[in-house]
């Protein structure tokens, strides 16, 4: 072979073992990914494992989509700025925490009929979490920092809970325990959802504004990820700080397996950092998972162990101005969709 024809196929060689070698290392693989139609952003994702549906917020509709195809099944209308969707399957209800017009839109979970709106008593209502202990709903209201409780039979408002700051995502235990960051203060609040109390607001140090949130529930260790790279994690019960582990940039959200005892980090930069909780004190990041750029929030089938990340194509970033000091990337028109990623079997 000349020297030349024999040094490209030395680099095609090359490069075909590094690629390999690449796809080897990794444990994790592409299984789907699913177009969905509509224009605008969109926050968190819920999964109801029973019926393997996937609730994500999008703009002003929460869409329901198959997890095994990708069909479209149906389309929560209406919900304005929505953020979070929180599940009771014990009482076929869903319940969606409307942003922009102060408003929770409560569904028939297996119809996704609409049974009315409740206006929260806050502004801004952004995560939303059903306690199955108490049967309530607790709405984080990110601009007035406070929670709305609703007894989630009879849609009745029954307190207002204030906080020490902004709320972010919040999580529950299913036996009266309740945590939600606080992540303008780098707070984590432990609260009673018998009492309707702070109990407890621990520092996330060496974290900074903490938002996305995950419980292991046999294990009570909580996963808080910060805005400055990390992964906080923390004894629920004493609220010590176990262990810091780096994540990737932009981080939103935050979800536990806890049959394969992994946390997983949805990083805006396009990276799914993976943290193998090895014991209740001792976790390793097993790897960074490349992504989507925007995949920054994230849930978590148990039973099947997919993962589901929604993000969309990005573009250029407006210039910051005094309204929008933080302004977000536009969005290429009908580039939403949801990644599946799964574990590849070893």
């Amino acid at each position: 072979m000349q020297p030349k024809l024999l040094m490209i196929a030395s680099l095609f060689i090359g490069t075909t073992l590094l690629c390999n070698a690449q796809a080897q290392s990794s444990q994790y693989k592409f299984a789907n990914r699913f177009a969905l139609p509509g224009e605008g952003g969109w926050d968190y994702i819920a999964v109801d494992e029973a019926s393997a549906r996937l609730f994500i917020s999008h703009a002003t509709v929460v869409q329901i989509v198959d997890e095994k195809s990708g069909a479209l099944l149906g389309t929560i209308p209406d919900t304005k700025g929505v953020h979070g969707i929180a599940l009771a399957p014990e009482l076929n209800k869903g319940f969606t925490s409307n942003g922009k017009e102060d408003m929770l839109t409560v569904f028939d979970l297996k119809t996704l009929a609409v049974l009315g709106k409740v206006a929260t008593t806050g502004k801004n209502p952004d995560a939303i979490v059903y306690d199955p202990c108490s049967k309530q709903i607790f709405a984080f209201n990110g601009k007035s920092a406070n929670a709305t409780i609703l007894d989630a039979k009879t849609l009745q408002l029954t307190a207002t809970l204030e906080l020490p700051g902004k709320p972010e995502f919040a999580v529950v235990d299913g036996t009266g325990n309740l945590y939600v960051n606080i992540e303008d203060k780098n707070l984590l609040c432990h609260i009673n959802t018998k009492t309707r109390k702070v109990e407890h607001a621990w520092s996330v140090a060496p974290g900074a504004e903490p938002s996305g949130l995950a419980l292991d529930v046999a294990g009570q260790r909580l996963f808080a990820v910060c805005a400055n790279k990390l992964m906080i994690v923390m004894n629920a019960k004493t609220g010590k700080v176990i262990a810091t582990l780096p994540i990737g940039e932009r981080v939103d959200g935050v979800a536990f397996d806890p049959v394969l005892k992994r946390a997983y980090s949805s990083n805006g930069d396009g990276t799914l950092t993976v943290v193998q909780e090895e014991s209740p004190d001792k976790f390793t990041v097993l790897e960074n998972v490349p992504t989507q750029t925007g995949a920054r929030t994230i849930v978590v089938d148990s039973r099947t162990h997919h993962i589901f990340l929604p993000t969309a194509t990005l573009g250029a970033t407006p210039e910051p101005t005094a309204s929008t000091p933080r302004p977000r990337p536009t969005l290429k028109p009908g580039s939403f969709v949801i990644l599946d990623v799964a574990p590849i079997p070893q």
